[in-house]
């Protein structure tokens, strides 16, 4: 059965990774190691991955992306190349929560994520199988999480999803199910200055 020609973008590690899923079944990916400069190559390299699979815009069908947690700068460039692609294309796009992307790594059975958060904490989230919703991504203590591991689940704690089982996802999900939001989990560092913390011009 043919599939839509599904692009897949992950942004939110420090990694670029394009994934495109044929009409086959089939999926090839582009994978660069980068902290920072996602936005600068994003469409270079998707050029370059279409060129070579012989698929052209016009081509793509749908277009998923990771939606977090993750890196705050990276999300909002994965999130605004995929709604600006879809947009243009008239397309669907859908947004992958992260830990349920990481989850379709393993073939079957349980899964538990744990990514560290960083400041004794993890984002946890237990799947009852690959890529099936569990309860959610939970920002919690470190040991907490390690103490909520099941040790009959396959255990991932690699930020870095596979993004040609990414791409197989999306080709056969429902849109509906996966509106592309960020999901930070944890809120932003950065707060809003007060008046009184703005500083004023000396006249």
């Amino acid at each position: 059965m043919s599939r839509p020609i599904t692009l897949a973008i992950d942004t939110a590690a420090p990694r670029l990774q394009l994934g495109l899923c044929r009409a086959d079944g089939t999926s090839d990916c582009i994978v660069d190691d980068i902290a920072k400069g996602h936005a600068e190559i994003l469409f270079g390299r998707l050029d370059v991955l279409m060129a070579r699979n012989g698929v052209t815009y016009a081509d793509i069908a749908r277009i998923a992306v990771t939606t977090g947690p993750g890196s705050f700068t990276g999300l909002r460039i994965g999130l605004s190349a995929a709604r600006g692609l879809g947009v243009a294309r008239a397309i669907p796009v859908l947004g992958i929560p992260s830990l349920l992307a990481l989850s379709l790594s393993v073939a079957s059975g349980k899964v538990n994520v744990l990514l560290d958060a960083r400041r004794d904490e993890a984002y946890f989230e237990a799947f009852p199988a690959p890529g099936i919703v569990g309860a959610g991504p939970r920002l919690v203590p470190l040991s907490d999480a390690q103490q909520s591991v099941d040790p009959k689940a396959t255990l991932i704690t690699s930020p870095f999803v596979d993004i040609e089982a990414m791409a197989r996802f999306a080709a056969a999900a429902d849109p509906t199910d996966f509106p592309p939001h960020a999901s930070y989990v944890r809120d932003a560092d950065a707060k809003p200055q007060d008046a009184s913390r703005i500083p004023r011009r000396q006249s």
